[in-house]
């Protein structure tokens, strides 16, 4: 009898533990360490793709917890039809100087593996995802098809508090093929803008904190390789507290991924104003696009 008693007690307390360790997963809430991702724990709505956190094409559409040495990093959506992000949501505490190594990964669940934590990527294709191969500086069979694109993070290593999140921004399932000019210029300055912002402005007694989402917005037809997406456009908010005006703040930025001179700059915008932007790509009965829950101010 005792026996059967502590076999029950294992069985309930085996119940009461959080999911094992998953990195793709049919809802981010699913695992508890990935929903803090997300302010309040919830996830953006997006009509046609997420909405309400429940994904809306499961076979195309895979939330990812993104695992690096046992430690959940961020939170991806990815698309297996394009082979690029949704979005990716992170949350940012602060961040440390310097760039890893770049030692590109890739998410094995996503080939159908079992191992949960992202792996080094070898020289293969890979039918759901990007890989290597595909960002390759390589002569085509016809040489107009080259695009002088980079890989672009969407949750940028410079805004990573510890030397292993900043690794971990370096899985392609966080990268969309982004202009070169765009990449290293306009953009690369927000990211540095932004962060300094969050620095500043995101204090609360607990220290810093700000919720963060890049996504991007795929194109008609634009290819890499004839096989990864290359987005129209890229765009990014936060939202925080803080805590000198006693309130919560919001900003935005978005821009066209395309050849740009040097010196253009990114505007902030309102993140009703993204919102509203958004609304034009992602059209659907899901009610509008949702970047962050109410309490996120849309205006000025």
């Amino acid at each position: 009898m005792m026996g059967a008693l502590n076999h029950l007690s294992i069985l309930l307390l085996l119940s009461l533990l959080p999911p094992a360790l998953s990195h793709v997963v049919e809802k981010f809430s699913d695992v508890p360490q990935c929903k803090k991702f997300f302010l309040e724990e919830t996830t953006p709505n997006l009509p046609g793709i997420l909405y309400d956190g429940i994904v809306k094409d499961q076979n195309r559409y895979k939330p990812i917890c993104q695992l690096f040495k046992n430690f959940y990093r961020f939170a991806t959506l990815y698309d297996t039809t394009n082979r690029i992000p949704v979005f990716s949501a992170y949350t940012f505490t602060g961040y440390i100087p310097g760039r890893p190594d770049e030692t590109w990964m890739m998410e094995p669940q996503l080939n159908g593996e079992k191992n949960t934590e992202m792996e080094k990527m070898g020289g293969g294709i890979y039918d759901h995802q990007s890989g290597n191969n595909d960002y390759a500086k390589v002569i085509r069979k016809n040489p107009t098809d080259y695009k002088d694109v980079s890989r672009g993070h969407l949750f940028p290593s410079s805004h990573a508090h510890d030397l292993d999140t900043q690794t971990s921004t370096f899985t392609l399932t966080n990268i969309v093929p982004q202009d070169s000019t765009f990449n290293g210029g306009s953009w690369n300055d927000m990211e540095r803008n932004v962060r300094e912002k969050l620095e500043t402005d995101c204090i609360s007694n607990n220290g810093i904190k700000a919720y963060v989402v890049t996504g991007a917005v795929p194109s008609a037809k634009n290819k890499l390789n004839d096989r990864v997406n290359i987005p129209d456009l890229l765009w990014t908010a936060y939202c925080c507290y803080n805590n000198k005006k006693k309130g919560w703040m919001a900003e935005a930025h978005w821009g066209w991924n395309q050849k740009e001179d040097v010196g253009k700059t990114l505007k902030p915008e309102t993140l009703g104003a993204l919102e509203i932007m958004l609304n034009k790509y992602h059209k659907g009965k899901d009610g509008p696009v949702k970047v962050f829950p109410k309490d996120c101010p849309r205006g000025p």
